[in-house]
């Protein structure tokens, strides 16, 4: 049995990451190597707390380290108004724009019949229940326009339909700087539908 090189774990740890391949790893443990007491045992200390510390959301999913999270317990929140988005990445990415000043639902992905995702594997039957509970108004679906998105989002209309809340969805179309020649036939066709 060959003892393992710490350094070619590290990189190959840091290039399962999204966005980082082993090139670009190699250069962040090169960077962190270069002064380890600096950059390599804070960053050590950080993920040992964060993983220590950090848990999802008993009501929404977001990821936090109390429960309910802070956008949960923020008083000042539009609690009527509910965003269901695919992952937390989709919630901070709302929250970073500063788009929405409601509360969230995190469903934990999409229904896909080829990835063998249904219902019972999604956060769906917490949402009802949450809604079913009272005080939530209109449920926002912030789901991805993809096949997989849409099926969820017509599958979850389907389901809040009887408890009488409003249920809209993200506008789709052209983005702000977009010129119309180089959008794909689908993006246009739903900026023509969604026009105001």
């Amino acid at each position: 049995m060959k003892n393992s090189d710490p350094i070619e774990d590290l990189i190959a740890l840091l290039s399962r990451l999204p966005g980082l391949g082993r090139r670009s790893a190699r250069r962040a443990v090169l960077r962190m190597l270069s002064d380890p007491s600096r950059q390599m045992l804070p960053l050590a200390d950080a993920l040992r707390a964060a993983a220590e510390a950090v848990r999802p959301c008993e009501v929404c999913g977001n990821l936090d380290t109390f429960s309910p999270c802070r956008i949960c317990s923020d008083s000042s929140r539009e609690r009527g108004l509910v965003c269901v988005v695919e992952g937390v990445a989709d919630l901070w990415a709302l929250e970073r724009a500063q788009a929405h000043r409601g509360l969230y639902h995190v469903l934990g992905g999409t229904l896909s019949a080829l990835g063998g995702v249904g219902p019972e594997d999604l956060s769906i039957q917490p949402l009802l229940a949450r809604v079913a509970e009272g005080g939530v108004e209109e449920v926002i679906l912030a789901l991805p326009a993809t096949v997989d998105g849409a099926t969820t989002t017509h599958y979850v209309m389907d389901r809040l339909a009887p408890l009488g809340v409003t249920v809209t969805r993200l506008a789709q179309g052209v983005p702000i700087g977009g010129a119309l020649d180089v959008l794909d036939d689908g993006t246009l066709a739903a900026a023509l539908r969604a026009r105001r």
